[in-house]
């Protein structure tokens, strides 16, 4: 009998088991340190690490420049440590000069995850400014005609307007723009983008598309993969990308048929068959080779963070979100996925894939896994106190 009361006791504590968000912010606040220290030059920007340890960091161009910055902001609100707001202040400010970078669509990530997060917590009215000239410069790769905002200019086939699932990441600047300076342009084109692509991208299993090539005149040319396995597959973090956008145009709009379908296509995601047991995704949920096929956390971050916002507008149905997000962030905080002091490169979040089919960033830290799995950690702990 005391056999059993044990482990009836054992299941039920490590069914209650909590993550300790002040003790897993104290570790990355260690650790964001030590690479502060690592990375003293912001002409280049943080992105991750190399299979021979050492770093690969890029121009601020780069899609991912935001998220250091991003993550410098989320200790800081945390901890109030003005320690935090002065690095903060200095990798926002290397990106600043891309608010006229119109050739990219990956604003959004940008400069939203720098400048936006900035101006929420010191309302510098310099970083306002920014922002609205980042809405602009993004704004101008939107074809009326076609319905969508360009994404590369140019994919692989001679296709020329190709548009990615990653896209929907971008759309929040244009609702921010839209509220702030009184033009509803910005919030229609949000919105147009995210109908042709709920249109367009997804097939009727709520799966995901990775790229869709489109003509002049908006026609669907050809659906493609390109970070995923097959065209036909599920690129997991493409479909991450997805569910947290398609929960941000609810957020931005309250039209309850992007409640549905961020709930559908979340349905999807969590219900598949190669989901595992610890609900961080393998690359593709089609690789050829699961088990073995390497995992992406940063897939798992994103969803984790969605899911978490996704619960509190679903009810009785919020519950499995709210329960299965949890589980991602206890993934992500245990050795398996969280590294350990010194290790990663300071990275926080271990065992990322950017694009296998390319060859390219397999198994190594990836700079957006630790700004979502930050961001995570932070609404699970309001979500707690409420």
């Amino acid at each position: 009998m005391k056999k059993i009361l044990s482990l009836i006791f054992l299941s039920t504590s490590l069914f209650a088991q909590k993550i300790d968000v002040d003790k897993q912010i104290a570790l990355a606040g260690q650790q964001y340190q030590l690479m502060l220290a690592a990375q003293p030059d912001t002409s280049t920007t943080v992105h991750s690490a190399k299979q021979d340890g050492t770093y690969r960091n890029m121009p601020s161009k780069w899609w991912c420049s935001g998220f250091f910055p991003g993550g410098l902001w989320y200790l800081f609100e945390k901890t109030k440590d003005p320690k935090w707001e002065s690095a903060a202040r200095l990798w926002t400010a290397a990106v600043k000069k891309e608010q006229y970078n119109t050739g990219t669509h990956d604003l959004g990530f940008m400069m939203y995850d720098s400048f936006g997060n900035g101006l929420r917590l010191t309302k510098d009215p310099e970083y306002k400014k920014v922002l609205i000239q980042s809405a602009k410069s993004l704004a101008t790769r939107f074809d009326p005609k076609i319905g969508l905002i360009k994404s590369w200019n140019g994919f692989k086939g001679g296709y020329q307007y190709p548009v990615i699932i990653d896209n929907m990441m971008n759309l929040e600047l244009l609702f921010w723009a839209s509220r702030e300076t009184g033009d509803p342009r910005f919030k229609e084109i949000a919105i147009i983008h995210a109908d042709n692509t709920m249109k367009n991208h997804f097939r009727p299993d709520y799966s995901s598309y990775h790229v869709i090539c489109y003509d002049v005149d908006g026609k669907v040319l050809a659906k493609k993969q390109h970070q995923g396995y097959q065209d036909e597959s599920t690129w997991t973090r493409g479909h991450a990308w997805a569910m947290y956008g398609y929960v941000e145009m609810y957020r931005n709009t309250k039209d309850k048929k992007y409640l549905d379908f961020a709930q559908k296509i979340s349905d999807f995601y969590l219900n598949h068959p190669n989901m595992p047991a610890d609900k961080i995704p393998y690359w593709d949920f089609y690789a050829p080779n699961i088990p073995t096929e390497e995992r992406d956390a940063s897939a798992g971050a994103i969803a984790a963070s969605a899911l978490l916002e996704l619960s509190t507008y679903s009810g009785e149905k919020g519950k499995r979100y709210y329960a299965d997000a949890v589980k991602m962030l206890e993934s992500l905080s245990s050795p398996a996925y969280r590294a350990a002091l010194g290790e990663n490169n300071h990275f926080l979040i271990k065992h990322c894939v950017g694009a296998k089919s390319l060859n390219s960033e397999i198994d190594v830290p990836l700079i957006y896994a630790d700004y979502y799995y930050l961001e995570g950690l932070l609404r699970y702990q309001k979500m707690a106190k409420k």
